[in-house]
């Protein structure tokens, strides 16, 4: 089974559903500070594992990067 997704406005093919943290890792994306909304809605750090990743479901992901 697949799924199709939208990461940061990016369509994106995954095989299976997995947790956001699985999203992430697969992205390269799973340390330092990000901020996640999935579908409209900000979900915690502490969330990650927990959340599901569905059909159709919008993520955009912002990730903090230090400079000066």
């Amino acid at each position: 089974m697949t799924i199709e997704i939208t990461v940061n406005g990016k369509t994106k093919t995954l095989v299976a559903e997995l947790s956001l943290e699985d999203l992430l890792l697969d992205l390269g994306m799973a340390k330092g500070r990000i901020a996640v909304e999935l579908n409209g809605h900000i979900v915690p750090r502490s969330q990650f594992s927990s959340q599901r990743i569905s059909n159709l479901d919008s993520i955009e992901i912002v990730q903090a990067i230090g400079g000066g």
